[in-house]
């Protein structure tokens, strides 16, 4: 049998590889993505933990805190959607899956869209971090949230400002939903690989919905749809335990969610498996619409153009990524406009220490942290659901089924080896995220046997 490897993979959150075992005939036997990587804490993060941390010490935070963060959390969608399309993901479609890996990145797409399109890119993610910044103290690491509220309110020049960003941010968006339908839905070779076989994978999907089951990204209930876009479940995050189960294999630090209701079937997916997707995609399938007017006539537009719900296609995952790239634009304008966001009423007083669960929904999708804390409000048990954790059994099926599409009798090229990196390229994974480990260090023992499998020699780290 012959191994194909890729290592490291390119244009994503963190480190992984993927391995490809060929059968004797050089057709694909199977596919692996491990994740041999750890690490910690981003804004959707921090907002889960603070939504956590709001029911452990039984607080509900002030009107104008719950605008104010979901202020910051949509100015983090934009400036990391707009990092996905134009340098992560994008690449593959602007510039094409078969250019010379040296263009496939965003200085491919400015060669191809042009240099005032780069500088476009580049301001209005900036514009991004920079909401994100005023209101969180940082663009990626915030230090806002705290249990009841947050730290910093708003004040009038700063209300102006983001004002100005937001409606540039607004067109912005508008305009690179223009720039996939000019590249890629006006491209019939595009669209058929989009609707192709091996880039079809048909699961449940997950997304946190507001009371009119449209997509929101700060809060609301968890709901599950089927396979063609029926509603399964709908829940809590205080009831996550209930209906998500986490399935371990040896080859990989990352787990595997599943539905409890369904089971874990394998790497399979149909209505018999209980894998799910999260993400872009995962959330508009498991929506009725968008909340905003813009952004609710391009989710119909796409349920049109790829033949209703569910769409399936993997690689689907871009354009819901625009969309709801809009929808943050238009959901900062509804925020920053409101009376509310300048009071300085930020913080209500925190109750008695107990355990709490908070959800929110990461770029990558759903996200969940549940804290236990001590009688002196330090956190005792904790236990996470992060977005790549979610997708990671959806991840490993897209890749195997891209590697056995593309690659036949060993034609291992270049295009192909990316064609299979387009797969996982999609969901736009954080590795780092999804293989945590607190205190940051990888508690490890390794136990070496001869060749009598009898103890040789333990290794430890972190014990």
């Amino acid at each position: 049998m012959r191994t194909v490897t890729i290592d490291p993979i390119t244009r994503l959150e963190g480190h992984g590889k993927i391995s490809i075992f060929l059968d004797d005939k050089g057709d694909v036997e199977n596919a692996y993505l491990q994740i041999p990587e750890l690490r910690g804490f981003p804004v959707a993060h921090h907002f889960a933990s603070t939504k956590a941390l709001d029911a452990a010490f039984n607080v509900e935070p002030t009107s104008a805190a719950k605008k104010l963060r979901e202020l910051m959390y949509v100015g983090y969608y934009i400036y990391d959607h707009i990092l996905h399309f134009y340098y992560l993901g994008g690449p593959d479609f602007v510039v094409g899956p078969d250019a010379p890996p040296a263009k496939r990145n965003v200085i491919g797409v400015i060669e191809k869209a042009g240099v005032e399109i780069g500088k476009e890119v580049i301001k209005h993610r900036a514009y991004g971090q920079k909401i994100t910044a005023i209101l969180g103290g940082k663009a990626t690491h915030p230090v806002c949230g705290l249990p009841g509220g947050v730290s910093k309110g708003l004040n009038k020049d700063e209300v102006k400002d983001i004002k100005t960003m937001v409606d540039s941010c607004i067109k912005f968006a508008q305009f690179s939903l223009k720039l996939f339908d000019d590249i890629v839905l006006k491209n019939k070779d595009y669209v058929n690989l989009i609707l192709s076989d091996p880039y079809q994978l048909a699961t449940y999907n997950m997304g946190l919905v507001d009371k009119n089951n449209k997509v929101n990204f700060y809060d609301g209930k968890i709901r599950v749809t089927d396979q063609q876009g029926k509603e399964k479940l709908k829940f809590d995050v205080k009831d996550y335990y209930k209906h998500i189960a986490e399935h371990v294999e040896e080859w990989t630090y990352i787990k595997f969610t599943y539905l409890k209701s369904v089971g874990w079937k394998g790497f399979k997916d149909g209505k018999d498996s209980g894998i799910y997707r999260v993400g872009p995609l995962g959330r508009l399938n498991a929506a009725e619409g968008m909340a905003t007017p813009l952004a609710d006539k391009e989710y119909k537009r796409m349920y049109e153009t790829l033949g209703g719900k569910a769409v399936n296609s993997t690689l689907a995952f871009h354009w819901a990524r625009l969309i709801e790239l809009l929808y943050a634009t238009e959901r900062a304008k509804e925020l920053v406009n409101d009376p509310e966001i300048t009071s300085q009423k930020i913080r209500n007083p925190v109750g008695e220490p107990g355990e709490g669960m908070g959800v929110t929904e990461a770029a990558r999708g759903t996200l969940i942290h549940h804290y236990k804390l001590t009688k002196d409000g330090l956190i005792d048990k904790a236990n996470l659901i992060v977005a790549t954790t979610n997708n990671a059994g959806a991840i490993n099926m897209s890749v195997r089924d891209a590697a056995k599409g593309v690659i036949k009798k060993g034609d291992v090229s270049n295009k192909t080896l990316n064609m299979v990196e387009m797969a996982f390229r999609a969901y736009d994974p954080c590795f780092a995220c999804a293989t945590h480990t607190l205190p940051g260090g990888m508690p490890l023992e390794v136990k070496i046997f001869d060749h009598n499998k009898k103890l040789y020699k333990t290794l430890r780290q972190n014990l």
